[in-house]
């Protein structure tokens, strides 16, 4: 009988998960090793598409099948691993170094899990709340796209990153939109002040009502006295009372740390690991947005990027640490474009400001007067990569 060490040297890499994180770690594995044996099971279709041109597909007049670069069975056979598509993986058993499947064991050499995250919905009361739709995926945004073309008002709950890129992107196709947000501006966990203060200016003059300092309480159904169409009526805290055809949540995500949890693998905010992606259990990782580093999840394509890169090298057993540089986020809000680097609201002591009528440059200082991070907008945006370097 064969022992359990020489299956388990025999037993493929699983993936759990086919996002952009597993995409890119099968790429950067392959560029090494183009034969050791990799099984992919994910949830979905496993299309690749890249995720963040979710939010800008109304303005853009796309269908979601306008957004697959290459099907899951394309990406199968372009880079020789074994799918499971619409496949959902039941447990993970890592004593055992096996997955469960319906029932059917997988074994595995090592496991990583890019299982992603799913997007809140804060909770409300009301007949309603189950018209709540989310834009956090390829097969979410096919689901709801034909309602989203008819809608003409669409209530976004959420102003931080997603949710303001959303809410320009629906005012662009000139939809009626209204913003709410429980913070005092938008972006509040990446803007200084004047930042966003000029960002909320430019999303008033697209039309979008921002409605700031409130929350979403209720949803009901009702029915619209001018056309006798379904419609939903949303109360906000604040007593305001607004009618529309469609509520978008895109109020933050939540790593998908369940798998993990049932099998005693260590989780926080996301699933944790060490600097070299290593979970609590022997053989499994975790990368991308489902992945906590540090006490932090970042749910941004160059962290999963990079961390694709160093898990490819310590998968093929040359052990390499994960180094995370300062990086540069691009905000998708074409009509004021900003890019932002370091930690820009956290710890800042005060503000260096350039303001010119091409835009502005915000430098964060520490209590020491050393830049830790920097937001340029409009113009200023070609200072973005030489204030990356300062940092």
């Amino acid at each position: 009988m064969m022992s359990a060490m020489a299956q388990q040297t025999k037993a493929p890499i699983i993936i759990i998960g086919s996002g952009f994180a597993a995409y890119q770690l099968i790429k950067a594995i392959r560029r090494s090793d183009p034969l050791i044996p990799i099984q992919v099971f994910t949830a979905d279709s496993g299309d690749d598409y890249n995720k963040p041109d979710l939010s800008h597909v109304v303005s853009k007049k796309q269908l979601a099948s306008d957004l697959i670069r290459a099907t899951g069975a394309a990406m199968a056979t372009e880079f020789d691993f074994e799918l499971w598509a619409n496949t959902r993986v039941d447990a993970i058993e890592p004593d055992r170094h096996r997955i469960l499947v319906a029932d059917q064991a997988y074994p595995y050499s090592k496991l990583v899990l890019a299982t992603g995250a799913k997007a809140f919905i804060p909770p409300m009361s009301g007949n309603a709340i189950d018209r709540v739709v989310t834009l956090n995926s390829l097969q979410e945004y096919q689901a709801i796209e034909q309602e989203l073309t008819s809608a003409k008002r669409i209530l976004v709950i959420g102003g931080g990153l997603i949710g303001t890129e959303i809410a320009m992107d629906l005012a662009s196709a000139e939809k009626k939109v209204i913003n709410v947000d429980p913070c005092d501006r938008l972006m509040a966990n990446l803007l200084p002040e004047y930042v966003a203060m000029q960002l909320g200016r430019k999303m008033q003059s697209l039309g979008v009502e921002l409605a700031l300092n409130d929350s979403v309480v209720a949803l009901n159904h009702t029915t619209d006295s001018a056309c006798g169409r379904s419609s939903i009526l949303a109360k906000l805290a604040s007593n305001q009372q607004v009618e529309v055809d469609m509520v978008i949540s895109a109020a933050g995500l939540i790593p998908n740390i369940a798998l993990a949890q049932r099998a005693n693998i260590a989780v926080g905010r996301g699933i944790v690991v060490n600097s070299y992606l290593q979970t609590s259990a022997t053989d499994v990782f975790a990368l991308g947005d489902c992945a906590e580093i540090d006490g932090k999840v970042l749910a941004y394509l160059q962290p999963a990027l990079l961390s694709a890169n160093a898990l490819a090298k310590t998968l093929l057993d040359q052990t390499t640490k994960l180094i995370l540089p300062a990086m540069l986020v691009k905000v998708k809000t074409p009509h004021y474009p900003i890019q932002l680097g370091g930690n820009t609201v956290v710890g800042v002591q005060r503000w260096q400001m350039e303001i010119d009528a091409e835009g502005c440059s915000v430098n964060a200082l520490n209590a020491e007067g050393t830049l830790q991070g920097f937001v340029v907008a409009e113009q200023h945006m070609s200072k973005a990569f030489s204030l990356l370097k300062s940092l």
